[in-house]
């Protein structure tokens, strides 16, 4: 599939964990043009890596790392989810990006996916949001995406994007074509429609009631009162959607704890029933478990 995009002139990024990068695939895909490649890894340290990802992956990112190099592949990525347990090593993550020629992408901890069980457990503490916002405008080379505008409320804006990017510039479509406004909320509430529908993609990325709505300016909710709603923009709706909070509500990591007060607030009234993924995206909505014959098209 990567050989068949890059021969149309497509570029491709992926995101792996490693373990298919062999040394014959490293030398395959650094002959390859338009290929760009993110290693996933969740602490500098095989104690800490694999504490979230699973033992042995640790090992198995780095002799992915090591393959790259060797194969003269290039520049490619080393990824972090930042948690209360790898920010103190935030420092030693850029110190290995440097040494293999590869660029450091920082991505922030959100409550999805396996990531709900965890969250409250991982997510960084106030000190190490307010610790991570200053390392970042420190190393405006470090890649973040979309991931941490909610920091923005602190003072200076931070390099990038620096908003939500959610039917904006970013959004995911699943392998049945359904697409969701972001990656992190692969929800009902956030689907926009079907690749598979009249139009294809062009049609709901452009017209979708959802995608439309996203692109408006928003109802600043609970945090109309706070004088840095502009910066921060309320901050993560995946984070907040699935921590139960209303998209009105503050972050539950917001800089000035507004976000703890309502989530205390919640537990106070009982709590609320966290939203849990309500599709199957291994097949088509309403199609049973059958072969579908692919052909690729010349």
């Amino acid at each position: 599939m990567v050989e068949y995009c890059v021969e149309k002139g497509v570029g491709v990024k992926f995101s792996t964990n490693g373990g298919r990068i062999t040394a014959e695939n490293a030398r395959r895909l650094a002959a390859m043009d338009y290929v760009d490649i993110q290693l996933s890894l969740d602490g500098v340290d095989e104690l800490t890596n694999d504490a979230v990802r699973g033992e042995g992956t640790y090992a198995r990112v780095r002799e992915a790392m090591d393959h790259l190099r060797d194969a003269g592949f290039g520049t490619f990525k080393l990824s972090g989810v930042m948690t209360r347990e790898n920010i103190p090593q935030i420092d030693s993550y850029a110190q290995l990006a440097n040494e293999y020629g590869a660029e450091l992408r920082l991505t922030r901890f959100r409550p999805s996916g396996r990531g709900v069980d965890t969250w409250h457990d991982l997510h960084p503490t106030s000190a190490q949001q307010v610790e991570l916002y200053n390392w970042l405008l420190a190393h405006p080379e470090v890649l973040t995406g979309d991931s941490f505008f909610h920091l923005s409320a602190l003072g200076e804006p931070l390099p990038g994007l620096n908003l939500c990017g959610a039917g904006r510039v970013v959004c995911l479509i699943d392998p049945v074509g359904d697409v969701y406004a972001c990656p992190f909320v692969l929800h009902d509430h956030f689907r926009a429609g079907s690749v598979r529908d009249e139009g294809g993609f062009a049609a709901v990325w452009r017209s979708s009631d959802l995608f439309t709505s996203l692109r408006e300016p928003t109802n600043p909710g609970a945090c109309g009162s706070c004088g840095s709603y502009d910066a921060c923009g309320g901050g993560c709706m995946a984070a907040k959607f699935f921590t139960g909070l209303p998209l009105d509500a503050p972050d539950p990591e917001c800089v000035f704890g507004h976000g703890e007060e309502a989530l205390a607030e919640l537990e106070r009234n009982g709590g609320a029933q966290r939203p849990v993924a309500t599709s199957d995206h291994s097949k088509p909505r309403g199609v049973g478990r059958k072969r579908i014959p692919l052909t690729v098209v010349q």
